[in-house]
Parts: structure tokens; C-alpha cells; sequence
């Protein structure tokens, strides 16, 4: 067995623009010219996952040409690329081994996850068929994704294979990556061989790819691991005497449970705003912790001359609300701008009060404080090009303690998928070399500020229940009876289940925003908005009592 170099291309691609992700492959290919190997992600070539663009003819027509322009350029080292492979009238997802304007060999995926974020069963054939190919000795197996969660797929190659390749685009949430290794661990003990497991890193609408490719022995150890959402090229020296990391520029300070999410957030931001062709983004940035954080990554991910942000306030909105926002902006060197929304919301209810005359004011009047700022938002996307950014968490989300056409509009949520009780911890990291986020923005209690002396746990319970209480309900599928036999109120509990049921119209009206925990509000959870299961749940819970909507 020759001593060979394999290069875990750890790269950033971009859904449908097929010529532009070719040309990144064999620009690495170059770069990588000493390399014997060079792997690249699942679905590089197009990008992970085009959706129904799969269905379109075009795209097959474009692709195959880009895959043997590679072929070509796989001169000195072979390309391991990922792709969709149409046979006939069967799609597959696919990989292949390219060098010198051949294929070596090519490999199906066989398990299909139909789960969660993924519709591959909506798209693509599974295959039953192991793939081995041998370079310089080396017997090499072949896997994607899926298939490395299964133990059925790597024991076709237990006897047949010296090492596997496994290429993957496996989306971050929170804690993902442990349950990677994990698996990889329970692979390599029934198989007692190396795997090299090489992931996608970039943002895709409301999936990042977080990247961390890892290179294990056979004994389970980890040989070399790449940054978590950091695109970069990772080589290793594969010798009879063992596997060796060797030096690159994957360098990346450790990061805890809570600056992985924050990375994650950067990431998700810059390459939604980047990939759609804005060069800008403009949020409302209220004093308060929700925006003062999405105002940081912004910045983080983008720079301050990308940024602009516009204080409203209205009279409802505290002294310490202006001053914290405008110390915030001029820490972080943003464009920032003040409009009061009275005029606006004087000239609206003036124009409203005939049909209003005799009624008591009520949730209509702060609505519409939420949606004069949303207006003016728009109107400065409209003449400037900037994405607006959405501010709301997901914990609001969940129950509607948001505003439609309000603080909901936007072209972008960054927090869409993250709860009250992580942005705080959040906010705490950002500020964890000086402070960015004023401090009593993190300390005092959460306000939208639109009545005198409101207060978010006036109308939900605190943050810290709450947030426990939309986990159990939401991401882990738990019935509200059981919420109760928890230790939870009676009363919190059915009061965040009813709202978060009806509310499930706003959510289907919100801006996209990035996953980050285990299910999140969009394609992780697809439930009607026209449902009365609610009102079974309520009888379960309050034995033949229910509230009628």
C-alpha cells in the first residue's frame, strides 16, 4: 500500500450555480496539486438541496458537462465529487471518482432521509449496491450521508475496503456535532476501519452546514477535525504506519456549546444576504435584546459599512431604550439613524378614529406602532437595496408575541429558530472580551415597549418556563397532559399550546431564518394551519372542557 495524501475539502457551495461550484472544485483541485485525493461534499456540484429544481431537464443538461470538465482537470489527483446522477428515468444522488476526463468509479446513495429538513425520497432513487474503488492500493469505500447512520451500508464494505469515504451535507442544531461523532464511533467499532467524513459549510435559506469534517481511526480516535463553520481544506498523510493531520489553515480558537450556535448565526447571515445578491442590510434596533443581538451578528458577519440601523421610537419607548441602542451603534461603527413613528401612527389613527369612534384602546393601537415601523423599514429597503433584518426569537414566534407586517416583516430572521433563554446567552457571549450589548439591555426585563410600563411576562409566563414548556410541545412532541404530570401549571401549559396552535398562520407568513435547534418553525415542522386537534388535546387535558376559538 503506497503512502498517499487525501485532502478533505471542507467548501462553501452555492445551490444552482452550477458553472461557478465547478470551477471552485477544480481551482481546489489545483491548489491541491500535491494532494492524491481531494473530497469534496455531497451534491457540491449543485449545491445541497436544489429542491425541485431536480425536476427540471435543464439542469442535468448543465451538469454534465461541468462533471467532465472536472473529469479533465482531475490531471495529478483524483476529484470525489458529489452530484445528482440521472439513468434513465432514475435520479440518484450520487458520487464520483474523476481523473483524466474519466469516471473511476461511482457510488448511489442508499438510504434516503425523509425526515425532519429532508425531502430526498421526494427527488432521488436509493441504491442497494456497495461501491469500492482501488488507487495505489488503497481499497476505498464509498458512502453519503445518510448512509452513515445505518450500520447496513458500511458492513457491505467490512471486508472489501481498507478505509471509507463518506461524503455528507448534514445541517447544524444545536449539539449536532457530538451525535456525529458518536455515530462515527458506533460505525468504526463494527467495521473496525478508518472513515474520512467530509461536510458541506455554508448557509442555505434556513439550513447552515456547520462544516467539523473528521478524520477517525479505526480505533474510534480522531485524527485530524476541521473547524465548525469555517470553509477550509484539511490534509491527510495516509501511511502504513499509521494516519497523520498535516499542518493547514484550518485554525479556529475552540468554541463552546454556545459560540458554535453564534458561528452558526454568522454564517447563516452572511450567506443569505451574500448568495442573494445584497450587498446590505438595515434592522429596526428597538434598546431591547432581541434586535441589540441580531445587530451584532450582523455585524460580525457582514462588517459595520453593511449595516444600518434605525431607532423608532414612539412614546411608549424609554430614555434608556434611545440611549442604549445609540451606544450599541457607535460601539459597533453602523450607520444609525433615528425616526420617531409618531407622525406616522398620528396620521393613521387619525385617519382611522371615524371607524374607531367609541372603543377602547386595546392590542389594535400597539399593533399598529409595530406596523408604522415596519412600513418605514420598508420603505428605506425599497430606495437602498438592503435585506431587512427580522428581529423576533423564536420563543415569540411560537406563541405570535409578534406583529404581522410589523416587527415580523423582513427578508431575513437570524433568531427565527432561537429561544428567549439562548439569546440571552448569546448576548452574554458576544460580550465576552468587551462589552458590544449594553449591559442593562441583558439585564433588564424583556419590554416591546408599546403601552406604559408593559412588560413581556405581563402576557406570557417567564421566559425561562416558557421556553421549556414550546421545547416539549414542539420540538419533542410531548402531549400537554404529560407537560402537566411534569411539574408544569395547568394553566401556563394550555395557554401556550392554544397559542402556539392558532398562531401557526403568522409563522407560515414569516421571514425564512436558520435552524438551530432540534425542530424548528419551517420545513422541520409542517403542521395545518387549519386544525382541531387542539381542541382534542384540550379535552384529554381539561376532561371535556374547551375554549372555543
Amino acid at each position: 500500500m503506497k503512502p498517499i495524501t487525501v485532502t478533505l475539502a471542507q467548501l462553501d457551495f452555492t445551490v444552482g450555480a452550477i458553472r461557478r461550484n465547478a470551477d471552485t472544485i477544480i481551482s481546489t483541485l489545483q491548489e491541491q496539486s500535491a494532494s492524491d485525493i481531494v473530497i469534496f461534499p455531497e451534491l457540491a456540484l449543485t449545491g445541497y438541496c436544489p429542491e425541485d429544481l431536480l425536476f427540471r431537464d435543464d439542469l442535468a443538461q448543465r451538469m454534465q458537462p461541468e462533471l467532465q470538465r472536472i473529469a479533465d482537470a482531475a490531471v495529478t489527483n483524483l476529484a470525489v465529487v458529489g452530484h445528482p446522477q440521472r439513468v434513465g428515468s432514475e435520479l440518484f444522488n450520487s458520487v464520483s471518482v474523476l481523473h483524466r476526463g474519466k469516471v473511476l468509479a461511482r457510488y448511489h446513495k442508499q438510504r434516503l432521509p425523509q425526515y425532519g429538513v429532508f425531502d430526498e425520497q421526494r427527488y432521488f432513487i436509493p441504491d442497494h449496491k456497495p461501491c469500492v474503488f482501488e488507487w495505489e492500493g488503497h481499497r476505498i469505500g464509498l458512502l453519503i450521508c445518510e448512509d452513515i447512520w445505518h450500520p447496513e451500508p458500511i458492513a457491505q464494505l467490512r471486508d472489501q475496503a481498507d478505509w471509507i469515504v463518506a461524503i455528507n451535507a448534514s445541517p447544524f442544531e444545536v449539539d449536532k456535532h457530538s451525535q456525529r461523532v458518536h455515530v462515527l464511533q458506533q460505525r468504526v467499532s463494527e467495521v473496525k476501519l478508518p472513515i474520512v467524513y467530509v461536510n458541506n459549510c455554508g448557509g442555505q435559506d434556513e439550513l447552515v452546514f456547520d462544516g467539523h469534517s473528521i478524520v477517525m481511526a479505526a480505533d474510534g480516535t480522531i485524527v485530524a477535525e476541521l473547524p465548525h463553520c469555517l470553509p477550509c481544506c484539511q490534509s491527510v498523510r495516509i501511511e502504513a504506519s499509521g494516519w497523520t493531520a498535516l499542518p493547514s489553515n484550518c485554525e479556529q480558537p475552540e468554541l463552546n456549546r454556545v459560540g458554535e450556535v453564534y458561528s452558526a448565526l454568522v454564517l447563516a447571515v452572511r450567506d443569505y444576504v451574500r448568495k442573494n445578491g445584497f450587498q446590505s442590510v438595515l434592522l429596526g434596533l428597538s434598546g431591547g435584546i432581541d434586535s441589540a443581538l441580531t445587530l451584532a451578528i450582523a455585524t460580525d458577519a457582514l462588517g459595520a459599512d453593511k449595516v444600518h440601523a434605525v431607532m423608532m421610537p414612539f412614546r411608549y419607548t424609554s430614555q434608556m431604550s434611545v440611549d442604549d441602542a445609540a451606544q450599541q451603534a457607535r460601539t459597533l461603527g453602523v450607520k444609525y439613524d433615528v425616526i420617531s413613528i409618531e407622525p406616522v401612527y398620528n396620521s393613521l389613527m387619525a385617519q382611522l378614529e371615524p371607524l374607531l369612534a367609541g372603543t377602547t384602546p386595546d392590542i389594535t393601537e400597539e399593533n399598529l406602532q409595530a406596523r408604522s415601523r415596519g412600513v418605514l423599514l420598508m420603505a428605506l429597503s425599497n430606495k437602498s437595496g438592503s435585506l431587512v433584518l427580522s428581529t423576533g426569537n423564536k420563543s415569540e414566534l411560537a406563541v405570535g408575541y409578534c406583529t404581522l407586517y410589523g416587527d415580523m416583516c423582513g427578508g431575513f430572521s437570524p433568531l427565527k429558530d432561537v429561544p428567549k433563554m439562548l439569546v440571552f446567552e448569546l448576548s452574554r457571549y458576544v460580550n465576552r472580551y468587551q462589552e458590544i450589548i449594553p449591559q442593562r439591555v441583558i439585564d433588564r426585563p424583556p419590554s416591546a415597549e408599546l403601552a406604559p410600563d408593559q412588560k413581556d411576562e405581563d402576557s406570557l409566563p417567564p421566559y425561562e418556563v416558557l421556553d421549556r414548556i414550546i421545547s416539549l410541545y414542539v420540538e419533542q412532541d410531548w402531549a400537554p397532559s404529560a407537560i402537566i404530570d411534569a411539574g408544569f401549571e395547568r394553566d401556563d401549559v394550555l395557554r401556550v399550546v392554544r397559542l402556539i396552535d392558532i398562531n401557526e398562520y403568522k409563522r407560515r407568513q414569516a421571514a425564512v431564518g436558520p435552524k438551530m435547534t432540534s425542530r424548528n418553525f419551517g420545513r422541520d415542522r409542517r403542521y395545518p394551519i387549519t386544525s382541531h386537534y387542539r381542541y382534542e388535546l384540550e379535552r384529554q387535558t381539561t376532561e371535556g372542557k374547551h375554549e372555543k376559538n
